[in-house]
């Protein structure tokens, strides 16, 4: 698995909207930023379904980056949350829409990696028990029951996480 470097721009002061073109704005842009981010995950979850983890993994700076974005944006709506409520009721309740859509959109996601997940942990403990099983000798003791390995007959599994 690549490790990038993690880049932490330092936030800017988070500013509340005080008018309707500010939290039209505001809206917009938490839209927009919903929108980039809901793309690439559903991407991200049809190449996973398909077994194409490799594909997969090249979205990750990108979605690492439109989160950083929609948590900002985020941020300032929350910030607006007290104005947008009082002085555009329609503008709130829809992006109270849009992103319940986006948290279920964002629930699959979630469920389809850790399936995967769950799969590829799988496989490797079905591998590590084949392996340990041949690395057994299958011998019994003079009570007629199956020996227990020692250490020295147990071999562990290293498995290279770079794709």
């Amino acid at each position: 698995m690549k490790q990038h470097p993690m880049r932490r721009d330092a936030p800017g002061p988070i500013t509340a909207a005080s008018t309707p073109v500010e939290a039209r704005k505001l809206a917009a842009n938490l839209m927009e930023h919903m929108s980039a981010l809901l793309a690439v995950i559903e991407r991200e979850t049809e190449l996973v379904r398909a077994g194409k983890l490799r594909e997969a993994l090249e979205f990750e700076a990108n979605k690492t980056d439109l989160s950083r974005r929609y948590v900002g944006a985020v941020g300032q709506l929350q910030a607006s949350q007290k104005y947008l409520s009082e002085s555009s009721p329609e503008l709130f309740a829809t992006l109270h829409r849009h992103h319940d859509t986006f948290r279920a959109m964002l629930q699959i996601n979630l469920t389809v990696l850790a399936t995967a997940h769950a799969v590829s942990e799988s496989i490797v403990r079905g591998v590590n028990n084949e392996m340990q099983q041949r690395n057994i000798p299958n011998t019994y003791t003079a009570a007629g029951r199956r020996s227990t390995p020692g250490p020295r007959h147990i071999t562990p599994l290293a498995v290279s996480r770079s794709l």
